[in-house]
This record gives C-alpha cells, structure tokens and sequence, in this order.
C-alpha cells in the first residue's frame, strides 16, 4: 500500500485547503471526494523524501615552499 497525499478543493472564497493522507493500492483510482466529509479533492503530486549525499572535496594540494605559510602547521 502507498500513501498518497490529497488536499481538498476550496468551493468558497476565503476557504483553505486542507492535506490528508490516504493509503491506497497503486491499482486504484484517486479519490475525487474527502472520504469523511465529501468535499472535491485532488491528489498532491511531491518530490517526495531522499537523500543527497555529496563526495567530499579533496584535501587542498600542499604549497610545498611556494608560500608564506608553508611550515605554519
């Protein structure tokens, strides 16, 4: 089962939506109503979670005698 996020269509001005979560099999169709209180919603499509992981940078080359700070360390 997936979760899928939906949010409910504001019929009135002024009205917010609001985001629930459903678990739904990936064969069913999307709700097109709130399963509690019938208000028109709509499935929220997100990039969802993950994880970025990047390589750390290489150690900077040594100077080797070229500068002032050369022996410092």
């Amino acid at each position: 089962m997936t979760t899928y996020v939906y949010e409910t269509i504001p019929t009135k001005p002024g009205q917010k939506p609001r985001r629930f979560e459903v678990q739904q099999s990936m064969q069913e169709a999307p709700l097109t109503k709130h399963p509690e209180t019938g208000e028109p919603v709509q499935r929220i499509i997100s990039g969802g979670y993950g994880i970025i992981a990047q390589k750390a940078a290489p150690p900077p080359a040594p100077c080797g005698g070229q500068c002032a700070c050369y022996g410092q360390n």
